[in-house]
């Protein structure tokens, strides 16, 4: 994973290592910045639908997730995430070998935070394609509530 160099991409791995649920689904953390996010994951027959496609549901994980690790590096130390509301475009199927989740801040207020992720699947070249769409709002909460 690359990071941003001033701790946040340890507080970010760190939360990231205990999302069981993306455990789960083979999910990676591939670079945190401030108010940005990338996380990635491997298409594999168990995230699929009855189509043979990536599941929707998979994209708005992926999605959702990396736009709230993208507001959290905006918020103190101490600070979790959660998501206020979110929507998502789906574009096209998520075909191929694999998905990759850009998360983005837009605009971090003082206390919601409102983020974009782009979702994208990749094929066996490397091409990339867009997938899905979010926008939301995300909000700070104490850790452990």
């Amino acid at each position: 994973m690359t990071g941003d160099g001033n701790g946040q991409a340890g507080r970010i791995a760190a939360s990231f290592g205990r999302q069981a649920f993306l455990r789960t689904l083979g999910a990676r953390l591939d670079r945190v910045e401030a108010g940005l996010c990338v996380l990635s994951l491997d298409l594999v027959p168990s995230l699929g639908q009855q189509q043979g496609f990536g599941h929707a549901g998979v994209a708005f994980t992926l999605g959702d997730t990396a736009a709230g690790y993208a507001a959290l590096t905006t918020m103190p130390e101490g600070a979790e995430v959660m998501t206020v509301e979110m929507k998502i475009n789906l574009l096209r199927p998520a075909a191929g070998t694999g998905l990759v989740a850009t998360g983005r801040v837009a605009r971090a207020g003082r206390r919601l935070t409102v983020v974009t992720a782009e979702v994208e699947s990749l094929d066996a070249e490397g091409t990339r394609r867009v997938v899905a769409l979010l926008q939301g709002t995300m909000i700070p909460v104490e850790a452990g509530a």
